[in-house]
């Protein structure tokens, strides 16, 4: 049964030896923020459940492995206009700014665990 990912968009690349690399970025406020963490920890519950006791890297034998960062920046949304006598914009900020988190997820993995992961959350070939 495959799911569907709804913040997670994975870019995938494969190596000659068939090692893929699944990288993704999300960029959400702070109302999707815990449904963000949700998918995320779905789908490394999956391959952490799915694939016990292989994680590790890839140049050492391991099946899969995984990277993961995070950064919460404060978003303000600006005015701009042209100013044709100073022939310059002019900016103002409109508000005092919004949270705004930015989560990445990289996934390495063997052949077996690329089409696995591509099956579950319905990734197709990229």
């Amino acid at each position: 049964m495959s799911q569907t990912l709804r913040f997670l968009q994975f870019d995938c690349s494969e190596d000659s030896g068939g090692l893929a690399s699944f990288e993704a970025m999300a960029s959400v406020g702070a109302a999707q923020w815990p449904a963000l963490q949700a998918e995320v920890a779905a789908v490394l519950d999956w391959a952490h459940h799915g694939f016990a006791g292989v994680r590790g890297p890839l140049e050492d034998d391991g099946d899969w492995d995984y990277d993961l960062h995070a950064s919460l920046e404060t978003v303000a949304a600006l005015e701009l206009d042209y100013d044709p006598a100073a022939r310059r914009l002019a900016c103002q900020a409109t508000s005092d700014g919004l949270p705004r988190y930015t989560l990445t997820l990289t996934l390495g993995g063997t052949p077996g665990f690329a089409l696995a992961l591509r099956e579950r959350f319905d990734l197709g070939d990229d």
